[in-house]
């Protein structure tokens, strides 16, 4: 059975920084990527950003230029760096894991809260 493990969130000051970790076990086929996805209250969840096997990755607009997606193969593990945080990145962050074969696996999430 795959495992998703997050770590890392908080309470952080605006403009201060978090980074997020997920390490996957268990994983039974290849992995295609990995990532993160956010939600707010009364919110639907969105993306935050992906990673590929191959290193290719993908932002949501809102965090271009202040995340930094990151991957370890060997571990499976993968790692956001989240700077200048802003009041409206307060959410629950989702790791997300796809495999070549079935549904997308999600951690159990992590809270992350930006307030002075």
């Amino acid at each position: 059975q795959v495992q998703l493990v997050e770590s890392g969130g908080g309470l952080v000051q605006p403009g201060g920084s978090l980074r997020l970790s997920c390490s996957a076990s268990g994983t039974r086929f290849p992995i295609n990527a990995m990532g993160w996805y956010r939600q707010a209250p009364g919110k639907q969840r969105e993306l935050v950003a992906t990673i590929t096997a191959d290193g290719a990755t993908n932002y949501a607009d809102s965090v271009k230029g202040r995340f930094t997606i990151s991957r370890d193969n060997a571990d499976n593990t993968v790692y956001v760096q989240m700077n200048s945080l802003k009041p409206e990145d307060t959410a629950v962050y989702y790791c997300m894991l796809s495999m070549t074969w079935g549904a997308p696996i999600w951690g159990q999430g992590t809270q992350v809260t930006v307030s002075s």
